[in-house]
């Protein structure tokens, strides 16, 4: 447990955890919207804050969270109104995004592309108590949204239509999910890093829902699965000296892996049982039987 002497480490730590509750936990709606992919293509979008804030001498975090609202937005925008050309608007935003960023960065007074990488794929060492600050804020922001609001964003996710006819604001719900998620990939980006924070929003809620369908217990498995593997990411990277992101991501794709494994003899002994209460029922039922024989014929 030397690791902990050091402030660096001690960083990091605070931020994978703040990363390991806030990835799942918007995370959750984004899988019940199926926009998956959706927090890949805001980690584009950001890469132009990043590149902004090093040629501004500005908060590249705080930076690249503004561009990643902004570009959320224009993505829900265009999910709205974009009819057949909305993916090639959608393709433009993401690449312009990740163009903008690399330009933006080398244009920068001494920028370069090792600059960028830190925030392309996460740095333990270069978490610095201005990153811890605004990681803090900026996660308690998406923890009060995704728990706060959970049964209006779950009531959108899973079905819009139903959701606007009980009377839920679903448009500015909507925004809100997508604003969220912005800020959850910038909080993530100096831990896991910009182009994979997306896997971290989806693979623990795959991984969860591989035990439960209730979506209270698949939210809690979720963020545990979530704090674990970048707690544990990040103490590997620091021992084996390999990159977090990439180590988190590994280890969550494990974890999922290993729950699917051990969750499916149990689903299909589930559904033996289930078959064998409902062929019970149907025999206790006076004529059901001769019914479902004429429906066979």
């Amino acid at each position: 447990m030397e690791f902990l002497n050091y402030a660096f480490m001690q960083r990091a730590l605070l931020a994978a955890a703040l990363v390991g509750v806030t990835a799942p936990a918007v995370g959750i709606y984004l899988v019940q919207r199926r926009q998956a992919l959706m927090g890949d293509g805001i980690g584009h979008v950001a890469m132009t804050g990043v590149g902004l804030g090093f040629l501004l001498s500005t908060s590249p975090v705080w930076m690249a969270t503004a561009v990643a609202v902004v570009g959320a937005v224009a993505m829900e925008l265009i999910r709205w109104y974009g009819k057949t050309r909305g993916d090639i608007a959608l393709a433009m935003l993401f690449y312009g995004g990740m163009a903008g960023g690399v330009m933006l960065i080398n244009i920068a007074p001494g920028g370069s592309n090792a600059n960028l990488s830190s925030y392309l794929f996460g740095s333990l060492s270069t978490v610095s108590d201005d990153d811890v600050t605004a990681i803090c804020l900026l996660a308690a922001f998406v923890v009060l949204v995704t728990v706060g609001l959970r049964r209006q964003l779950f009531a959108v996710s899973q079905d819009e239509e139903f959701a606007r006819v009980t009377g839920l604001p679903v448009r500015a719900l909507n925004l809100l999910t997508a604003v969220t998620a912005a800020v959850t990939v910038t909080v993530a980006m100096r831990v896991v890093g910009l182009l994979l924070v997306s896997a971290l929003m989806v693979v623990p809620v795959a991984a969860a829902q591989q035990l439960t369908r209730s979506f209270a217990a698949t939210f809690a498995i979720a963020v545990a699965i979530g704090i674990s593997v970048t707690l544990g990411g990040t103490v590997t990277s620091y021992y084996q000296d390999v990159p977090p992101g990439a180590t988190i991501v590994l280890l969550t794709i494990g974890v999922f892996i290993v729950l699917t494994l051990l969750a499916t003899p149990l689903a299909r002994r589930r559904a033996r049982a289930s078959a064998a209460r409902d062929a019970a029922c149907t025999a206790d039922v006076p004529g059901a039987r001769g019914t479902a024989d004429e429906v066979t014929v």
